[in-house]
């Protein structure tokens, strides 16, 4: 149990104010005595930097405080494992959240300084590439929010992803070195420090009681050290901890070799070491890849589970209560690794008999899944384990085993489905799955839709659902209103704020007070008048940007996302190419002009999602080009899509593109973010895009294309896309523009690979069998863009019944169905 020790009673600090007088004060303070500079020399970096540490020591006195009021109140808390936390830029998140965000504007103002452009200035922190990253920072500014004892866990990758430029068309990925000029919000721990073992042997032997011990020796060890990131709660004193780790080599510098000359190898351990966290994700596509990969998985899991067992076994040293201490939740399969990792330092270093080892584990762990591809589904070559973490095989094969034994009782003599749930895949080379592994050895795994629920026990996870009922459930994302409101869109939040209150910061519910105002036409009116300030913003930043002038009086028309074929930002495209056909050929009935906007990242070994991004550009160039279309339709691809860029993108937009083959998206948070914002949703009845329909009603939002179930059908069936194609003139028309060199006479075989997957290879992800719903749902937006007041009124009723996805609710249910946790509170 934590007690006070006199020393800290005694200890005396300033406390700081958040008035404008008290924040001048601190600016000019730390400029001089952090920055080392006066304001003559001062550049606006370094005035960032000064803001940044401004903000950061008000930050730090509830940090701490936050910090010892869970020892004190001797908490179960909540640790949260990801491998991305996309947080975007913290500057203006915790000057919102922390309530002075206009007493540091004015004392900036004083100085002659803008905050805005001095927020600019921030480098969006690359720890993270999409929804993965994204919806786990929702999740900590959603913890701090209601004062739950929360933390994250990750990795301070030195690089991140990439950063994304187009070259001729093309993407190509620079680094994305985010900490070039330093990072203000961290706090870098170097005595939390945790060594990490790799590779080496597993010695077997008996311990003076006659056990069976495993000793993991021989090892290459690479040590993790801790970097501190606070998040702050909005209206409340609550401060939660990110702590990431950085990879450190166990021997900075090999003093032989540098005696005899050969300085490349007298550092080459060191380099090799800390290549664990410079980037995220790399290219799995090489061997080498692979394993750096996997390395990184086990390293941040490994060092975390260390930190975890650490704090607690301070004040609790028995590890039966490990349960109700402390709920570890598993972002996707990534970090499953930590299950077997757990069962190693119970069994091998605590010696604990397996079974009391494996109930510990099971109630510790919970699991989220994020796909319901199979082929999406994390797996690891037998062979990479057994060379890199030769123990941890031992303890999944042991798993399995108990596991598989288990499933003969229930079920003798079904062999195929001891196939099926083998955490073991014999097939085809033998192969580790991740995600049996998590449901194995977890209390409940958690879906992020309500049809991802029921998907996946109905299809990839089936047996599993029959062996273990109740385990899977659903819990749907959200986002947090304070990033994607409060914050991304000012003019729209002031004007909600003016018409009912600033409580929906918080409670997101009480943006259902503006249904009434959806029917009033001085509100919609309002509401326009802000959209459109928001796509002339955009547009500036596109012309500025991109050289490309768009009207900001034209529908903009926005998908933005990870560029994957499920995606279908292909789709997409074959809408714009018929589109322009229509305009060229005098066949378009009257449509609004159309701005469409694209943004997201290929994966670098994504050969297929490069090409579209390619395409994409090819067909930009000919439509911005063409006199005939004149400013009827406009293509944009804004380049190096991060969260600064959403933060622009999504409140400018009108129509949200959400149309991703139905049964393949497990939730989605790009549709949740958008339809906050404003902005009706042309979509699939896929992930979450089911329970917004529900919500907002069928009538006010664009719902096209098959079900999951007439997907599955249609395969079972056997789907032919060539007769599709052949019985379609348009279709045929815009397939053949793309497959002949129309958009790329330079290679007129260019897009010949997106013709052939779409006709000759099967259309995996349907885009044909959806192409004539799309195109009349597309019909039906033109209609109702004809119309700007039944517009609004429909845009307004879909942000006002957006309650359900913030991302307190969804962590008000994880605190009570999952964890088990309570909030601390305290005064402020």
């Amino acid at each position: 149990m934590y007690t006070n020790h006199s020393k800290l009673s005694e200890f005396q600090y300033d406390k700081l104010g958040n008035d404008r007088s008290s924040v001048k004060h601190s600016l000019s303070n730390r400029l001089i005595y952090s920055m080392g500079k006066d304001p003559i020399t001062a550049t606006h970096r370094d005035w960032f930097h000064t803001t940044a540490y401004t903000v950061r020591e008000r930050l730090i006195e509830r940090w701490m405080e936050t910090m010892r009021s869970y020892y004190q109140s001797d908490v179960k808390r909540v640790y949260y494992l990801s491998m991305e936390f996309l947080t975007g830029r913290l500057l203006s998140n915790a000057l919102l959240n922390m309530g002075f965000y206009e007493e540091c504007r004015e004392a900036l103002c004083d100085l002659e300084l803008d905050i805005e452009r001095i927020r600019e200035l921030e480098t969006d922190a690359a720890l993270g590439n999409g929804g993965l990253g994204r919806l786990a920072a929702c999740f900590l500014d959603s913890l701090a929010t209601l004062s739950l004892p929360g933390y994250g866990y990750g990795i301070r990758y030195e690089y991140g992803m990439f950063t994304q430029r187009i070259e001729n068309g093309n993407q190509v990925e620079h680094p994305d070195n985010w900490l070039r000029y330093g990072n203000p919000w961290e706090f870098p721990r170097p005595e939390v420090l945790f060594p990490v073992k790799f590779n080496g042997r597993v010695v077997q032997y008996k311990d003076e009681h006659g056990q069976v011990r495993f000793h993991w020796v021989d090892t290459e060890d690479v040590m993790a050290m801790a970097f501190d990131t606070p998040v702050p709660g909005y209206d409340t004193s609550t401060v939660n901890n990110m702590r990431l780790w950085s990879a450190k080599a166990s021997r900075d510098f090999n003093l032989k070799y540098f005696n005899e000359g050969n300085y490349i190898k007298a550092v080459e351990e060191k380099n090799e070491s800390e290549n664990l966290s410079k980037v995220l994700y790399p290219d799995d596509t090489t061997e080498m890849g692979r394993e750096l990969r996997l390395k990184q998985q086990y390293f941040f899991v490994c060092a975390s589970l260390q930190d975890i067992l650490r704090r607690m076994i301070k004040y609790h040293p028995d590890l039966d209560e490990l349960p109700d201490r402390v709920a570890i939740q598993l972002n996707d399969t990534h970090p499953s690794i930590g299950i077997p990792e757990l069962m190693r330092v119970l069994v091998d270093v605590h010696h604990l008999d397996w079974d009391r080892a494996w109930s510990i584990t099971r109630r510790t762990f919970s699991y989220t899944n994020h796909t319901l591809m199979p082929e999406a589904l994390e797996t690891w070559p037998v062979r990479l384990f057994e060379e890199i973490l030769p123990r941890h095989l031992q303890i999944i094969y042991e798993i399995n085993f108990r596991f598989l034994e288990e499933v003969r009782h229930r079920f003798p003599g079904d062999v195929e489905r001891l196939r099926r749930m083998s955490i073991v895949d014999e097939a085809g080379g033998r192969r580790l799955r991740m995600a049996h592994l998590a449901i194995v050895g977890s209390h409940h795994e958690t879906a992020a839709s309500a049809i991802h629920t029921d998907l996946m026990k109905k299809t990839i996870f089936a047996d599993f659902d029959q062996f273990f009922p109740d385990k899977i459930i659903n819990i749907t994302n959200g986002v947090t209103p304070r990033r994607w409101l409060h914050q991304a869109n000012p003019a729209l939040s002031a004007l909600i704020t003016r018409r009912i209150g600033e409580k929906w910061v918080s409670d997101l519910s009480e943006l259902e007070n503006l249904v009434p105002l959806a029917g009033d036409p001085s509100f919609r009116k309002e509401f326009r008048d802000v959209k459109r300030g928001s796509k002339e913003r955009l547009a500036e930043i596109i012309r500025m940007r991109l050289q490309l002038d768009v009207d900001p009086a034209s529908l903009f028309d926005v998908q933005i996302k990870r560029i994957h074929e499920y995606k279908r930002q292909l789709l997409n495209v074959l809408h714009i190419i018929t589109r322009y056909n229509r305009i060229r050929e005098g066949r378009a009935k009257d449509p609004a002009p159309r701005t469409m906007i694209f943004g997201g990242k290929a994966a670098p070994g994504y050969a297929m999602a490069k090409l579209i991004i390619k395409l994409i550009h090819c067909v930009g160039d000919v439509v911005n080009n063409d006199p005939l279309v004149e400013n009827r339709l406009k293509v944009v691809f804004i380049p190096d899509y991060n969260v600064s860029n959403a933060e622009k993108i999504i409140p400018a937009c009108d129509l949200s593109e959400q149309i991703s083959t139905a049964g393949t998206e497990a939730s989605g948070t790009g549709n949740m973010k958008l339809a906050l914002n404003g902005a009706l949703t042309i979509g699939t009845l896929d992930g979450a895009n089911i329970e917004m329909m529900d919500e907002v009603g069928r009538e006010n939002i664009f719902i096209f294309g098959m079900t999951a179930g007439e997907v599955s059908a249609l395969k079972a069936e056997g789907y032919h896309p060539w007769d599709i194609y052949n019985a379609n003139a348009e279709l045929r028309q815009t397939l053949d523009m793309i497959s002949s060199g129309y958009f790329s006479p330079d290679a007129p075989d260019r897009f010949r690979p997106i013709f052939d997957a779409l006709t000759g290879y099967g259309d995996t992800f349907m885009l044909l069998a959806d192409y004539e719903a799309y195109i009349a749902c597309q019909e039906r937006v033109d209609a109702l863009d004809q119309d700007q007041e039944e517009w609004s009124r429909r845009a307004v009723l879909n942000m006002a019944r957006m309650g359900k996805f913030s991302s307190d609710r969804t962590i008000r249910e994880y605190a009570d169905r999952i964890w088990g946790v309570k909030p601390v509170m305290r005064k402020g």
